[in-house]
């Protein structure tokens, strides 16, 4: 892979709709040639036989069995709607045929 060069740069933000500054451009472009250059030591390493994934540590999603539970409020609640039609709670129509 060739230099990342300012024009390179420019056409990545472009790009990405970013608005850099023109004084910011040879910062940037040394920030981005030592970043490929980074991602060009990773792909040296043997990955030969690793799994692929999306995180360095895996995270597993902790979750309980869903169960209905009567609540000896249901009624109090249902009763401090301004209006209530058996088990619901009535609300004003906000959808127009």
């Amino acid at each position: 892979m060739g230099k990342i060069t300012a024009d390179d740069v420019r056409k990545v933000a472009q790009l990405a709709r970013l608005d850099l500054p023109e004084a910011k451009i040879a910062t940037y472009t040394g920030q981005l040639e030592r970043i490929l250059g980074y991602v060009a030591q990773l792909e040296q390493v043997d990955t030969e036989g690793v799994p692929p994934t999306t995180r360095a540590v895996e995270v597993v999603n902790v979750t309980r069995e869903d169960r209905v539970e009567a609540t000896p409020v249901r009624e109090e609640l249902l009763n401090e709607a301004p209006q209530r039609e058996g088990d619901f709670f009535r609300v004003p129509k906000i959808l127009v045929d």
